[in-house]
Parts: C-alpha cells; structure tokens; sequence
C-alpha cells in the first residue's frame, strides 16, 4: 500500500513486507504492476529481510499444516535385514497425531498415538495398549532410523531451539540459507544441535543434519522429489542416514497427502488407536 507524504511504498508479499523507493516512473505504476516488480525483486530482498525462526517454522509445518490426512511407504535397510511398511497418518496441529501401519499384514493395525503430552502404541496381536515415557521419545520407531520424537514431532522446533543464520548464499548454483539451531537451556530435546539448509526461491528444505550432545554428527535427513500435494509443494520423499552406519537407511514416500481437512481432537483418542479400522 502507499503511504502518502512517505518517500517509499510499502507492500505486503508474505512472509515479509517490502519498502520500494518512491521514484516518480514508480508512481505511474497500477498497484498490480508494482506487485509484479516486488515479486521480481523478492528472492535478492528476500534473504535480508525475512526471519529466520519465520522460514524453519514454516519448513517445520510443511508437511503437516493446520490438519492433514495422507499415506506414506517407509522402507528401511540395515546392515542384516530390509523391510517396507506402508501407513496412514493423520495430524491435527503440533498437538495430535495418529500413524496406524496397513501393511505388511503382519503388522497391520499397529498403530502411534500423541495426544497433547502423552503417546502410546497399541499392538493388536496382543491386544494391548502401551503408554510412552518421556525417557523413549529419542528410541527408534518400528525399527527404523526415525525416532518416536520425528514420527509425533513432538519437539515443537522455534520453541525448543534458538535459530541462526551460519550461511546465507549459492550452493551449486542455488541460492540457499543454512540454519543452526541451539537447543534453549530449559528445553527437553533430543539434539544437541541442528543444522538445516533451506531453498531461497521456494522455501524447500535441502537437508538437515543433527547432532549429539557432544557435538558429533548423528544422522542426516535429505529432501527429495518436490512436487504438488494436497495443493502445496512438498518434499515428497525423505531418506535418513544414521552417521555411524553410512550404508543404512530409512526412506519415507508420501504416496498422498491432503492438508487443512475437518479433524478435531476428539479424533485423536484411545478407542480410535485401538481400532483396526482407522476411519478417515
């Protein structure tokens, strides 16, 4: 918008709002037209203007939003055996979320609940449901290299950690910031340190790479395959490698994803993770 007896014009182009000088050719413009300038100029301004804690908690959400509902193959291999699971997942905020596996029918119906600060499993060849401590949210899930942590996101990212920038320019030809993030001294996490590079032009996450409490690499997550799901673009595969086992992997494909859908917490209950149904 203008802001008249002002020598700029400022515009609101989300995450940031941008100050145009105010020269008199820039005056003749129809506001559309000085949108598509700003537009133009955003990736150069972008870098200096937007908040970091902004641009990790926006990659953070990605692939959750407010609701969503989707599917995802999770295949992992480890230096004595391989095997691939196939899940639906839900998730309603940072607050609420349900993973029931499909396949292989062996486990079928196993399923992960996290209601606001409690997560249980629920195994149905046993018919029993087991409530998590605290003390396991950094073990690994179904075998995989994904903790219970990464598969609820229980950690809560710009609360948890302060956020910096360690790099901001071209890697291999793309414009690109790279992030650390600092555990707060009052938060519970698992990491003693994240790093995390991010995309300029379209807010992709590249990779992340997390570190122990001694400052060792232990595992680092690439981002692949970006395309259009439930109407946003998405990493649609992601492949963690532990740092002590370079030749292990664990790779999750969303094979669909729908964002923003009618869920509310009364979904997320007991009787819901119990049943082998899974409704949508």
């Amino acid at each position: 918008m203008a802001c008249g007896g002002c020598d700029y014009w400022e515009v609101d182009v989300y995450p940031i709002a941008v100050r145009v000088s105010r020269v008199s050719w820039l005056r003749r413009l129809a506001p559309y037209a000085l949108l598509t300038l700003v537009l133009f100029l955003l990736p150069s301004q972008l870098s200096a203007q937007t908040d970091a804690r902004e641009i990790v908690d926006r990659v953070d959400r990605l692939l959750r939003g407010r609701s969503s509902r989707g599917t995802m193959r999770m295949d992992v291999v480890t230096a004595h055996w391989s095997r691939s699971m196939q899940m639906r997942i839900w998730s309603l905020g940072t607050e609420y979320a349900l993973i029931r596996l499909l396949a292989p029918p062996k486990d079928a119906g196993t399923a992960t609940l996290k209601s606001g600060e409690d997560m249980w499993n629920y195994l149905p060849r046993v018919d029993r449901t087991i409530k998590l401590p605290a003390s396991l949210m950094g073990a690994s899930w179904m075998g995989s290299h994904f903790t219970n942590d990464d598969l609820v996101k229980e950690s809560r990212i710009i609360e948890d950690y302060d956020i910096e920038i360690g790099y901001e320019g071209a890697r291999n030809g793309v414009e690109v910031w790279e992030f650390v993030l600092t555990p707060k001294p009052e938060a519970a996490v698992v990491w003693g340190r994240i790093e995390e590079q991010v995309r300029q032009g379209d807010l992709m996450p590249v990779w992340a790479r997390y570190y122990d409490d001694r400052g060792e690499l232990a595992r680092s997550i690439t981002f692949e395959d970006f395309r259009s799901m439930g109407g946003r673009l998405v990493p649609a595969r992601m492949v963690i490698r532990p740092a002590d086992k370079p030749t292990e992997s664990t790779t999750i494909t969303y094979l669909d994803l729908e964002f923003d859908i009618a869920l509310d917490a009364s979904f997320f209950s007991l009787r819901r993770l119990q049943s082998d149904r899974g409704s949508d």
